[in-house]
């Protein structure tokens, strides 16, 4: 079990990640080329900076062979 930290600027990717951690569905995000697959265990909104980014915490569920 691995915890992936990921960083996103896309509402769409956002909104879909908080959907499956409400309902507790694993969850494929695509960021930056790559794609992790998992369960959300958190999405938090940073307005810090110009544009509005996500912090979404995932929990990676092992590659099946």
């Amino acid at each position: 079990m691995q915890l992936q930290t990921l960083e996103t600027t896309d509402l769409k990717e956002a909104r879909r990640s908080r959907i499956a951690q409400f309902s507790g569905r694993a969850a494929t995000l695509k960021v930056g080329g790559s794609s992790v697959t998992g369960i959300v265990r958190a999405v938090k909104e940073d307005k810090t900076g110009e544009r509005p980014r996500w912090i979404v915490t995932v929990v990676e569920q092992p590659k099946r062979s």
